[in-house]
């Protein structure tokens, strides 16, 4: 049986779906926050101040990052290869709502760990 799938592409359509896809997954967040704490950060000094990210993951995250027009990549031709990160202007322009994001979320983690907790689901309807 094949599943039909809607034409719409609702992260085109939606910036709000577009941009939070984005910014939703795991690390890219954590990425531009330790940007955002320094001018420019070498990849794996990038690495390190994260700990535990794999190297194809921060790649990963970084290409997308620099593809959505936040994060700056800088290759000098160096010998060993040196490549620098740094936020862009639009990138830079993010850190305050993200910042009042991660203090709403320190402020009130307790409380959404107790009420996972406190939640009970409501009970299922065994079809017949």
């Amino acid at each position: 049986m094949a599943v039909h799938k809607s034409k719409v592409d609702w992260a085109e359509r939606c910036p709000i779906r577009d941009v939070l896809e984005r910014m939703g997954d795991r690390w890219s967040m954590l990425v531009l926050f330790t940007l955002g704490d320094h001018q420019s950060l070498r990849f794996s000094v990038l690495k390190n101040a994260i700990g535990d990210i794999s190297q194809r993951m921060l790649s990963q995250t970084l290409r997308r990052l620099e593809q959505d027009g936040l994060v700056l990549r800088t290759a000098h031709a160096t010998v060993p290869p040196r490549v620098d990160y740094e936020l862009t202007a639009l990138g830079q322009s993010f850190l305050l709502p993200m910042r009042n994001l991660l203090h709403w979320a320190e402020q009130n983690h307790q409380q959404v760990r107790d009420a996972r907790v406190a939640y009970v689901p409501p009970p299922r309807h065994e079809a017949l």
